[in-house]
Formats: C-alpha cells, structure tokens, sequence
C-alpha cells in the first residue's frame, strides 16, 4: 500500500503546475461618463467582485453611481443613485441600499425646499427611488466607520419614487431573525439581504475564474449534454418525466457521466459543464433535489493528472478575501482514513485520531473486551478527547453513550483522566496499574483529557469512533472551546477506495462503491474475476473540513471489461447501457473525470451552514418550492395527453383521497 501511494504521489508530482493568477481581462463597454471609474465596495470584503472597467456596474443604467463605492474622492460631484430604502431617521436623512453597500442622503431643511423634504419624509421603508445629489463629507464628528462610505454623504437635489412596498413580512435586516419556512416562502425578500447577495456573488465570481482556468487555460471545451435521459441502473432515485407515448418515460439525469463519457469516445479530448443534476432524494442541509456539479472528463489522463488539474483549478479560483490554499493537497487511502478518522472523509483542521489499544488489553479480564479480540476481526479502540474530562458533564458522556447505543447498537467506556494519573470510570477498577499506565502512555493523555474506548469488530467500531470524534468536536464547541477553525480550509484526496461493497439489505450481493464505471487499480484487475470483494477502484474523492466536496475516478474503457462488471459482478442488465458500451467497442480511449458539488463547496468558502445559502431558489427539506407551491398538482384533463393517470393512496377507510 506505501508503495501504491508512493507511485500516485510521484505520477501527481509531474502533473503538477504552477499558474500565476491573472486578473480577469475586462470587455470594453462603452463608458457612460467619466464618473463611472470607481467601483464598490460591498459589506463583507466583497470589493473583489467588481473589475476595473471604466463603465463598470453603472453602464446602461439611470444610475452614475452605486451606493456602495462613493467614497472622498467624490466630493463635490452630482451623482445618480437608486435603490432601496433601509432607513429614515428623524426627517433628518434616508439610508440608501442597493447591492453594493449603504449609503446616507441627506433631506434639505431648507423652507425653500420644503416640497422635496415632505417627499422624502414620506417614503416608506423598501420603497425603490432615484435620487439626485452631490456628495459631501460628513460633518466632524459625524463620520461612521462601520460603513465603507462613513466619510461621506449625499445632499439631496432631487427624488424620484420609482416604485411603492407594501408592509413586508420580515425586515430586509441582517440582524432580524426569520425562520427557514418564511426565507423560502419570501426569497426574492431574503435575497436583499447582505449576506445572500455576497454569496451568490462570490459564487459567480468563483465559477467565471474556473471557467477562464478550463477554457482558456486548459483548452477544456464547454459543452451543454441532455437533461431528458433515460433511467440508470443502480444510483439514487431518479426523477420521472412522462413523454407523450403511453408508458414510455425519459429520467431526469443524476449527473452528466453517460454523456461525458461518450464525448471522449468522439474524440473531444477534454469537457467541462456546469451540469444541472437531479435525485428523487428529498433535501437535508448539504443536499437538493437539483443541484450543480463543476463536471469535468478528459482522455489520455490518469489519476495524478486529474487531481494536479483540480489543485491547479481550486487554487486559481480561490476567492482573494478568504486568504490562500496551498497545492499540492495531502493524500490519505481510503484505509488510513478509516484506520486514524472513523470516516472516508475526515475533518483534518484537529486531531482526536483512532488509536488502536488492543495489544494494551491482550490479557484482560474485562470479558466484553476480552470477547472482542478474540473474534475475527475484533479490537479495542480509543480516542482521547483533550480537556474533555474539564469541559464535558456528566450529562455530555449520557449523550455520547447513548448515541453510540442507538446509532452503532455499541457500548462505549468514557474515562476520565485525573491529576495523579488515574483513571474515572466503572472500568476503572478493573484495569491493572500496568495496563492503565500503557493505556495513557499510548494515548498520550494527560490530566483532564477524556477517553473512549470501544470494543467490537473493526468495521463498527471505527465508524462509531468517527462519530464520536465529530460530536465531541460539537461539544467542546458548544462549550466555548475552540476545536475547529472557521477560517481554516483542509483540502484532503482519498484515494484507494473498495470498487465494491456489499448490498445493505443482500450482504451477498455486491454494489458499486460510487458508480459501475469505475476502473479497478491495475494491480488488482486479475481480482474482478475471483475475488471482486477485494478490487480497489482509481477512484478519488476531494474532501474540504470533512465534507466530500468532489469525486471522480479513471472509467473502465474497455467494453469487454464494462460488460462483466455489469452483468457477472453487479447482476445488472447490459442492454440497458447498449449505447454506452457499443461507443466503448468504438476506440474509446482511456479516459477519466470528476465532479465538484458547486453547491456544497460554496457553502463551506462562505461559512453557511446549508447549501440552501448559497442557491438563489432552492427546495425545503422535503423539496418543496415554497414560494411557487410546487410540486403542483394537475387536472385529470391535463394528465389525460400523457396516458397518465393518478392512483391516489388508500386511506385508512379503504378509499382513495386526493390530498
């Protein structure tokens, strides 16, 4: 395995580039006026957005300016603002907001203009206007600096109501809360706001340098492949859409993989999309019903090739504000992952690693323990959680014990470490002096550390400690301790996984790890036709804080090889994929790709705890639109075209309800 990791290192070491980063080249427009040279700067760092052009995010627009980039070297200068009212305070001023910042307009207090005062005097809050002045600086004493235009502000000349708001059903404030429900219901409101406009620019910003870094650097060629498909064989549920024939359906596509693969076999050489992919799966916090994938293929490449091109990609993109990532990234197998994190894609940014103790409880008289290693496959595992035993309660180890048991259906043992180097724990007493000493000499503990142990067979007793890490990290957070930097990002490879695992509710039978067209490492492809239990896949997944935020693998090429694995491994039915495999029988060429989760990698760079803050419309959780209402229902007579028609679920009285 060293050397197996060793030779992707090394293969990884020759693809790697080094690329300057280069500031996008702007498009001429044609300037409006000479006023329209500087650009904003919008609240949360976000100045990066806007390129140095001279018409910039004012050409062709009644405006001369935006909010957010008057700054000093304005004064004196009539300008045109428009946007949305935040505030009016005391007669005296209105706060102006458009996308870019905030700015302050002065209302005149002159009796001469006492017609332009009453207008601005009866504004409503959100109300849309145009205003007309000159810029000024503030008064000594009266300077803000927690706006980025604070120094200065706008004397009135003129206003002009564009448009009306009704009584809104939350304010467009950062600071006031509203419930997920009432974000979706109103999201046209919820995009006001500061945050979600940083984020989807941030996003844009993101995916027009990877595009630039793909296109024009790399020679990748973008092309748009079918969302009306057809069903594939194992994967998520997919969505159904009805074609006019009776009983005949196209499948929304899960991902673009098919497609990609079939334009490396007509020779495009190298493909990028934005793919929009679909699964019937409901929603959870860094899931969607439909959601984008940074999608990627290219032919004559292995692995070090893909991954060199993904670093390369990731660090050219990298928004300027959020600091620098350094290439190339770490590389865990899939083995030491689950050997040091419990997990096949573990949070890097702390320790708290799995340590092995079962040589330290050989001879024990623990009998639970004892059991344990004697079984195949059995063992004795730890983690020590620092200054657990300080900041953790009794009521933290009931939670951490409890989850093991309903999650893992596991025991585990919480030992805290006391000063004089002992041991608290209904365990305690039947440990040995000798057995305890090693036991904190290859943990490393130290007084006020906490410790779990579990025993049982490997295969659940590192998922459960993997768990258990996580969850401890919560606690300990919880509590005020730092244990996981916000600001830190960990970029991580996996590399090495099973090419196949067995069936949950069919042990015997195997499935994909990730997708049937996955090449096995070719030191293990004489296994596909013994022991296919024990193949690993060229497979590779990119993980960030412990998120899988990409994955991707080389795919098998050869249709002779596509058919066994299909047919002999996965039981699945070939003539289901004839187009794919005929194309492979074509002179396809090795070939391989990966996928990056757009959604979900955004949200990590901007801190949001849900993919949904990063989608300018996304589904609730149970992938509902609750702004529109859909999914919708149809009239029979709109069904009837689509030789379809509804068998509503029985009720408890036996008769079908519409819901």
């Amino acid at each position: 395995m060293a050397h197996r990791r060793a030779s992707v290192l090394l293969l990884r070491a020759r693809h790697v580039l080094r690329f300057s980063r280069h500031a996008a080249v702007p498009v001429s427009t044609r300037p409006i006026s000479a006023s329209q040279s500087i650009f904003p700067h919008v609240p949360a760092s976000s100045s990066h957005f806007y390129s140095s052009t001279t018409a910039g995010q004012s050409s062709f627009s009644i405006r001369s300016h935006l909010c957010g980039e008057l700054s000093s070297s304005l004064v004196g200068q009539e300008v045109t603002l428009c946007g949305w009212v935040q505030y009016l305070r005391q007669d005296l001023f209105v706060i102006l907001r458009d996308f870019s910042g905030l700015v302050q307009v002065l209302i005149p207090q002159d009796e001469s203009q006492r017609e332009l005062k009453d207008a601005f005097c009866g504004l409503l809050v959100e109300s849309v206007i145009k205003v007309k002045g000159r810029v000024r600086l503030r008064p000594e004493g009266q300077k803000n600096t927690n706006m980025s235009t604070g120094e200065i502000e706008v004397c009135a000349e003129s206003l002009e109501v564009l448009n009306t708001c009704r009584k809104l059903p939350f304010e467009i404030k950062d600071f006031v809360k509203k419930s997920e429900a009432l974000r979706m219901q109103y999201r046209y409101l919820d995009l006001r706001s500061s945050q979600m406009q940083y984020n989807l620019r941030l996003r844009s910003r993101l995916v027009m340098k990877m595009r630039d870094y793909l296109c024009n650097v790399h020679g990748f060629v973008d092309v748009e492949t079918p969302t009306l498909f057809k069903r594939t064989p194992g994967g998520a549920k997919e969505f159904v859409v009805p074609s006019g024939e009776p009983g005949m359906f196209f499948s929304l596509p899960q991902s673009p993989q098919q497609f990609k693969q079939l334009l490396m076999v007509a020779g495009l050489d190298r493909y990028f999309q934005l793919a929009r992919c679909y699964r019937d799966e409901g929603s959870k916090p860094d899931r969607q019903p439909e959601f984008t994938q940074v999608d990627i293929e290219m032919s004559f490449v292995d692995a070090a090739g893909i991954m060199a091109l993904i670093e390369g990609l990731l660090e050219y993109s990298w928004p300027e504000d959020k600091g620098t990532i350094s290439t190339p990234f770490p590389c865990l197998t899939y083995e030491e992952a689950m050997r040091d994190y419990g997990v096949d894609k573990p949070d890097t940014r702390f320790g708290m690693k799995l340590v092995d103790v079962s040589e330290t409880f050989q001879h024990t008289q623990i009998e639970f323990i004892r059991d344990a290693i004697v079984q195949p496959g059995g063992c004795v595992q730890a983690i020590c959680v620092p200054d657990g035993a300080k900041h953790l309660k009794g009521k933290d180890m009931e939670f951490l014990k409890q989850a093991a048991k309903t999650q893992f259906n596991q025991e585990v043992d919480c030992m805290l470490v006391r000063a004089e180097g002992s041991i608290k724990s209904p365990l305690g007493r039947l440990i040995p002096d000798t057995t305890r000493l090693q036991l904190l000499l290859k943990m490393r503990a130290n007084a006020g550390d906490l410790l779990l142990i579990a025993a049982g067979a490997q295969e659940r007793v590192r998922p459960l400690l993997g768990k258990l890490r996580l969850q401890c990290a919560e606690l300990l957070e919880g509590r005020g301790v730092p244990v996981r930097d916000p600001a830190a990002f960990h970029f991580l490879w996996v590399v090495d996984f099973p090419l196949f695992l067995p069936k949950e509710d069919e042990p015997e039978q195997l499935e994909s790890a990730h997708h049937p067209f996955t090449a096995p490492i070719p030191e293990d492809a004489h296994l596909l036709y013994t022991q296919p239990h024990k193949v690993r896949g060229q497979h590779y997944d990119l993980v960030l804080n412990g998120c899988e935020v990409g994955g991707g693998s080389i795919r098998i090429h050869n249709a002779a090889q596509q058919i066994y694995v299909l047919e002999n491994i996965l039981k699945e039915d070939p003539s289901l994929l004839s187009h794919l495999l005929e194309a492979l029988d074509s002179g396809a060429p090795p070939h391989g790709g990966i996928a990056l989760g757009l959604d979900r990698l955004v949200s990590i760079i901007v801190g949001a705890s849900s993919i949904r803050d990063v989608i300018a419309f996304p589904k609730s959780f149970r992938g509902h639109d609750l702004m529109s209402h859909a999914p919708s229902l149809l009239p029979e007579e709109e069904l009837r075209p689509y030789h379809i028609s509804v068998l509503w679920p029985s009720a408890k009285n036996g008769q079908g309800d519409k819901p």
